[in-house]
């Protein structure tokens, strides 16, 4: 017999967060507790939001959602406490990077076994989901599954040996069998028939049907009331507020029935949800889904004993199986009204349902399940005993990716007013004397665009600023010229001369990343209009930096539009025009498209290794692009140590000196942006290892060994001189600082094991 484990972690959400897994874990965590008085119960919470939750005191460490490094030192803090089994709660959405790859990097450090519940499992994964699905099950002494189909896909689908699965059905609270009308008077629906939908509200849950379906249960059953008992999801609130709820309440009235539907807009405590179901005659899941392999809400409706009707979702075919309930098929009204008017008539039958929905639920109250539970945890533990290390030891620094810096937006805030961001600043304050650029607005609103993808407390920060980033660059348009102006005073006058080819080739970019990743709508559609017309002008520069932008833009672009022949041609005909140059300027001893160095240099060689990746045929263009950044990169690189970029004090002409100051921050973000493309594109570490050095540059990794970004703001100060740090913190040099910082986060897909140099 395995000795039971003494410490275990549960790793997942928590409450008070409004999520069923953090409801389902304090269950369970409760469970085990009641039943064993000498295992001490610890949770490591996932947090979605900034400004985090009130924790009860299981709750001893925290990790942000989207930020890596966090799960990182989750796996020491467990190392370090001696907990002997991890259970792993898992959710592809509940984890940050890509299908919730972040957890993959605390797996991978923990020295104890680990016991992962999976609340999703997938038939039909994309390929991300399918990466992470098969570290996972490595990574794990055992699976955890709440359905028998959900262990036939693990061991069919991802290949998982039976051996290494349980399955454990959702736990449900061990209550009486009562009759209905004991709660009713409760809730003020005594005498009436009761239909009830619970959980946590989103246009998944299909609640549409039920409604649509309540006239012709009226016109049998004019004493039904249908309670909606929960709150709307708390991601669906952030994204969309109360729209879902709101249509629904629209709909009732429309079909007349808004006097027989209750929506307790609520996230209910334990005990009131056993009461709303104690009150209920009919219990509804009319999800809209067929992949939903684990339903809380239809086992608890089993396990209190309801006559239940449901949509077939998987869950549901399984639990609801042998007359313990009735399915009707997906998205048919028709098909509801029919049931529930059976049901309601034929009230042995119903009874008889009930009873045996009942009965069926003996074998899942939370009891049993936590007994289950306990018989896991101790056949895990031997399963990982030899692959720990001596207590203690931790990753040195150069086997794991270095942490970065926590995305700060507090200065760009304080650069952003109403009309847009400002150029400059003196020290940390906004210079109102040199106005707006184009340049600056764009590149803010392609941050903001890239926050969209972080997620958390800062995306939703920089939506609010993004439109106003937007509303500049729309004003900006000159509708006559089909160009983008430049210079805006702080009294709003246009200053330009000459339009900039570059400036316009920037906001080009801004809108094709809009266009190609933010879900924004109300951005879009501006962006769609300014992007079309704005394209044909960009044809007509001859700024090498020009074409580039605009082939960064198309790229952005067709991410959203592939089939887009205008969009596609525009990119060959740049594309054509940097490998003419090229060709004509490169010579062995000077791999490059111009006789000189100057400003934003690795986006020459960026666009090239986009245009290789993505146009069919093109190798010439990837090679030239690898050719030309690793000339770069080493010659930003003096004796192979540090970053240091070609100065804008004279900048480098070829034959002759290099200017090593000013140096900007310019040239570190595209030096980081363009190092990452190489590194997708090869996975080759040695680029994600450039593309961090050119980033430490920022930190202090330099020729004065002085920090360019300021913790304290937020920002990033303007360059480097000979002698000191430029301390005015400008638009140009904290956007540069931000877009590295963001593309680094982004490009922490830990999917790919990245060996780190």
């Amino acid at each position: 017999m395995n000795q039971r484990p003494r410490r275990i972690a549960f790793v997942g959400s928590s409450l008070p967060r409004k999520c069923g897994i953090a409801t389902y874990t304090a269950d369970l965590c409760d469970a085990l507790e009641a039943a064993s008085t000498k295992t001490e119960f610890t949770q490591v919470a996932v947090t979605d939001t900034e400004p985090g939750y009130s924790y009860g005191p299981r709750v001893r460490f925290e990790i942000p959602e989207k930020e890596v490094a966090a799960y990182r030192r989750a796996a020491d803090f467990l190392n370090l406490n001696d907990v002997e089994v991890v259970s792993l709660q898992h959710e592809f959405g509940l984890f940050g990077g890509p299908a919730g790859s972040h957890v993959l990097a605390l797996m991978r450090d923990l020295r104890m076994p680990v016991v992962a519940t999976l609340h999703t499992v997938l038939k039909a994964p994309d390929a991300a989901q399918r990466k992470v699905m098969l570290e996972l099950s490595a990574l794990s002494a055992r699976l955890v599954v709440m359905s028998r189909r959900g262990e036939q896909y693990l061991h069919e689908v991802y290949g998982v040996p039976s051996e290494k699965i349980d399955f454990i059905p959702h736990g449900i609270p061990d209550v009486p069998f009562v009759d209905p009308n004991f709660y009713k008077d409760k809730f003020k629906v005594e005498g009436r028939m009761v239909m009830l939908t619970f959980g946590l509200l989103s246009a998944s849950k299909g609640i549409a049907s039920v409604v649509e379906a309540l006239p012709a249960i009226l016109a049998r059953n004019p004493n039904v009331v249908y309670l909606v008992v929960g709150a709307t999801h708390p991601h669906v609130l952030r994204s969309e507020g109360e729209t879902y709820r709101l249509a629904l309440e629209r709909l009732a009235q429309e079909r007349g029935v808004e006097g027989s539907v209750v929506f307790h807009n609520r996230f209910v405590s334990h005990q009131e949800l056993v009461e709303f179901l104690g009150a209920a005659d009919i219990y509804i899941t009319p999800y809209i889904n067929e992949a939903q392999i684990t339903s809380g809400t239809l086992a608890y409706a089993v396990g209190t004993g309801k006559a239940t009707i449901s949509t077939p979702y998987w869950h549901a075919q399984e639990l609801l199986a042998d007359g313990c309930g009735v399915l009707v098929p997906f998205n048919d009204p028709a098909a509801i009204a029919e049931k529930v008017t059976e049901l309601l008539s034929n009230e042995p039958a119903r009874h008889a349902m009930r009873k045996r929905a009942f009965l069926r639920g003996r074998e899942m109250v939370w009891p049993k399940v936590a007994g289950a539970y306990a018989r896991s945890f101790e056949q895990a533990r031997p399963r990982r005993q030899h692959l720990a290390g001596p207590a203690g030891v931790f990753t040195t620094m150069n086997k794991r990716p270095r942490e970065l810096p926590p995305m700060k937006l507090d200065h760009l805030r304080r650069l952003s007013d109403d009309t847009g961001i400002i150029q400059h600043a003196v020290f940390a304050v906004p210079d109102f004397s040199m106005g707006y650029t184009t340049d600056d607005n764009a590149r803010a609103l392609i941050l903001a665009v890239l926050l969209e993808e972080v997620g958390g407390a800062v995306s939703v920060q920089a939506r609010v600023l993004a439109s106003r980033y937007m509303a500049f660059l729309w004003y900006a348009f000159d509708p006559v010229s089909c160009r983008f102006r430049n210079l805006l005073s702080y009294d709003r006058k246009w200053n330009d001369g000459e339009l900039s080819d570059d400036s316009h080739a920037r906001a080009l970019w801004a809108m094709g990343t809009v266009l190609g990743r933010s879900r924004n709508a109300g951005l879009r559609g501006p962006a769609a209009n300014l992007f079309e017309r704005a394209l044909r002008s960009a044809l007509g520069a001859t700024s090498p930096r020009a074409w580039a932008f605009s082939l960064l833009a198309i790229h952005e672009y067709l991410r959203s539009f592939t089939g887009d022949r205008t969009a596609q041609q525009a990119r060959e005909t740049l594309a054509d025009r940097l490998m003419d140059i090229y060709r004509r300027a490169s010579a062995p001893d000077w791999p490059w498209f111009e006789e000189g160095l100057s400003y934003s240099n690795a986006k020459l060689p960026h666009a090239l290794l986009l245009c290789g990746r993505w146009m069919n045929g093109r190798p010439e263009m990837t090679e030239a692009g690898l050719k030309t950044l690793d000339w770069l990169v080493r010659m930003q690189r003096p004796e192979n140590r540090q970053f240091v970029p070609v100065g804008s004090n004279g900048f480098c002409r070829r034959g002759g000196p290099r200017a090593r100051f000013d140096q900007q921050p310019v040239e570190a973000y595209a030096t980081v942006s363009a190092c990452l493309e190489a590194h997708r594109l090869t996975g080759d570490g040695r680029w994600r290892n450039e593309a961090q050095v050119a980033f430490d540059w920022f930190l202090g990794r330099n020729d004065l060994r002085q920090p360019l970004y300021d913790p304290d703001t937020g920002g990033c100060r303007d360059g480097l001189h000979p002698d000191r740090v430029n301390q005015n913190q400008g638009a140009e040099s904290t956007l540069a600082f931000l877009l590295s910082l963001v593309e680094m986060r982004l490009a922490e897909d830990i999917i790919q094991k990245t060996e780190m140099p």
